[in-house]
């Protein structure tokens, strides 16, 4: 009974910490790890924002409180990796908090993980968004004039919806009445993706939300967003691929 329950429990490790295919393979991170946020400060990231350019944020918007990083979403902006990544497997879990603001009070909670960021700091950079939204988390984005062959279609602009996503409301609170991947408001939930050279998998609490391949810029710098909702981001670790 011992070995049967320590048994499930490793599993049950292993299928959080590893995502799987659409065959079913899981696909193993075993290059090197990198801890992006150490839990303290904001090391080896940069701050911007809308009004107030880089790393000038006396409101707090962006705030380290328990080893969890806390994001008002009263200004739009960002924190940026200062190093760029290729070829790699990222996982972080969030939440979201209650506030909204403008210009969308009363709207979804929106915010999102940035990929292949190149270029200037604006919002927003040219880059592949894993978009997370109340009732849409695991949509892309082509920000900025970014590439990528989504679904058969080569899209430099615009959204590509998740796998199965139902119709969808831009209101506070909303959850996808057909396939919603996010658990219940105020839970952590995990996001993972995986940039192995131009191609692109997310992955929303262990289920795989979306994929595309031909990916234009193929490395780059990574952004979690503000953008109007109080979101927080734990646990954000990187692992390259080997090639």
């Amino acid at each position: 009974m011992l070995l049967t329950r320590l048994f499930a429990i490793l599993t049950a490790c292993a299928w959080m910490s590893f995502p799987a295919s659409p065959s079913g393979k899981i696909i193993p991170p075993t290059g090197k790890r990198i801890k992006l946020f150490n839990g303290k400060n904001f090391d080896g990231f940069d701050k911007f924002l809308r009004t107030k350019g880089l790393n000038n944020d006396p409101d707090g918007v962006f705030r380290v409180e328990n080893g969890v990083i806390h994001v008002s979403g009263v200004e739009y902006g960002y924190i940026i990796t200062r190093d760029e990544y290729e070829n790699y497997y990222l996982r972080t879990e969030f939440k979201w908090g209650e506030a909204t603001h403008e210009p969308r009070a009363g709207k979804a909670r929106d915010s999102g993980i940035l990929l292949h960021v190149t270029g200037p700091n604006l919002v927003w950079p040219k880059s592949i968004e894993f978009q997370m939204i109340e009732g849409g988390t695991g949509d892309m984005l082509m920000v900025g004039g970014a590439a990528m062959t989504v679904k058969g279609e080569r899209k430099t602009s615009g959204r590509s919806n998740r796998f199965n996503k139902g119709p969808w409301q831009d209101v506070a609170g909303y959850r996808d009445p057909v396939n919603e991947l996010e658990k219940p408001h105020g839970q952590w939930n995990l996001l993972e993706l995986i940039a192995d050279g131009d191609s692109v998998k997310y992955y929303v609490n262990g289920r795989l939300a979306n994929e595309g391949a031909g990916s234009t810029p193929a490395k780059g710098k990574l952004v979690f967003q503000s953008e109007g909702a109080e979101v927080y981001f734990r646990g954000i670790e990187l692992r390259l691929l080997k090639k």
